[in-house]
């Protein structure tokens, strides 16, 4: 019997921080680190990283909804994220570093409007949550050298981590370790 499999598409800063949380876990087939929500098509990363494509970068995730659900991604989505920064995430400033949730039917963004809402009644955060939740478009795979960055640069990986901030952003609000 063939697996039922998903798509689940996330903008949360920069794509190489977003890929660890939701890879190698039960019900997760992969990981791809790309570009999505822009206008011109098959976009460079230096043409991503201008600003100038309207993309944000982004994971966009192959699941089995039986084994992992929607609603668990999303947790860990949120828990990997400042919510409340339009203007980027940590040191990533642009518009391509904007936090977004790509639904890829009306059931997906159901729930993803139903975990804003939670998040936003939660008080965890005291200024409002910008995340946008929009609907998916084409997802253009980045680079190869882009993908698995944590497993091919762990070092460079964990200092990106460290001095943007993330790491102590996620343990302050969500005393994560």
């Amino acid at each position: 019997m063939e697996k039922k499999t998903e798509f689940a598409t996330f903008a949360g800063g920069c794509f190489w921080c977003m890929v660890k949380p939701f890879d190698e876990m039960p019900g997760i087939i992969k990981v791809v680190s790309g570009y999505t929500g822009g206008h011109k098509e098959n976009p460079t990363y230096e043409e991503v990283k201008s600003g100038q494509t309207g993309h944000y970068e982004a994971v966009q995730i192959t699941f089995e909804p039986d084994v992992f659900p929607y609603e668990r991604l999303l947790e860990i989505y949120w828990q990997q994220i400042d919510p409340t920064d339009d203007g980027g995430q940590f040191f990533d400033r642009g518009p391509q570093y904007r936090t977004a949730i790509f639904y890829h039917n009306e059931e997906q963004k159901a729930l993803a409007e139903q975990s804003k809402r939670k998040l936003e009644e939660s008080g965890i955060f005291k200024k409002p949550i910008v995340t946008k939740i929009l609907p998916a478009q084409t997802f253009y795979p980045a680079e190869e050298y882009h993908q698995d960055f944590y497993k091919k640069n762990p070092e460079k990986y964990a200092q990106e981590r460290r001095e943007s901030g993330r790491d102590d952003f996620i343990k302050q609000h969500w005393h994560a370790e």
